[in-house]
Parts: structure tokens; sequence; C-alpha cells
């Protein structure tokens, strides 16, 4: 699982107030190459929520490289979109949780992917 995914993944259990974002207990990652596209990663930059990206960078040991804010003109900061390159699209979590803040349910990641489905008495 990238963090561009986890950027748009919230928790939907019954009676959760606020599922966004999930914390991220991390078991195991990788980091694959991805190839760097400068006018994708400011486009995407509009959509991201910044304080739980760069929350979740750090929480999987990738963050130290992304400033607390974003700078105030991203596009033509080639480190800063490097940094963000690498955190967004190519480190991967394999293997862990995704956790509401909420509920504290937890959601297992296997093999890259996130299983958010709920059981029938958290509909």
């Amino acid at each position: 699982m990238r963090l561009l995914t986890h950027n748009m993944l919230a928790s939907n259990v019954k009676g959760t107030i606020s599922g966004f974002p999930l914390k991220i207990e991390v078991l195991q990652k990788d980091t694959r190459a991805a190839e760097f596209h400068a006018e994708f990663l400011v486009n995407t930059l509009a959509k991201v929520d910044w304080v739980a990206f760069r929350d979740a960078a750090t929480a999987v040991g990738e963050g130290d490289d992304l400033p607390s804010e974003i700078p105030e003109n991203p596009g033509a900061d080639l480190e800063f979109l490097k940094a963000f390159h690498h955190a967004l699209l190519e480190v991967h979590v394999t293997e862990g949780y995704l956790v509401c803040p909420d509920s504290g349910r937890r959601f297992p990641i296997t093999k890259g992917i996130p299983n958010m489905l709920l059981n029938e008495d958290e509909v």
C-alpha cells in the first residue's frame, strides 16, 4: 500500500465520528522505484491532506525529509518534490495494520493490500 492510497482511506465503522486519518502500524515495508513526474506531483499535492500524509510518512520512517508545511511554490522546489515523490509513490507498506483513530478497529494490510471490509455488526 502506498501512502497515496493511505491518504484516501477512512474508517466507516458504525458510530465512527472521525475515521480519518488512519494510523499505520508497519510490520514490513519496501521501496520500489517509480518514475518521477513533477507535474503529477504538483497536481496530486492539491488533493492530499498534508498533515495526515506527513504523519503517515513519519509513522513508516520516511518523514524526515518532508517539511511541516508545503512550500509556497512547490513546483519550483525540486528537493521537496523528490522527497514527496519518494514517500508518496516509492514506499510500500506490505504488511501491517491501519487503525481507526475513533474506534481503534484494526484493518489488516496483507501483501500490500489494505482490507477495509467491515463485519456485519460494524455496518
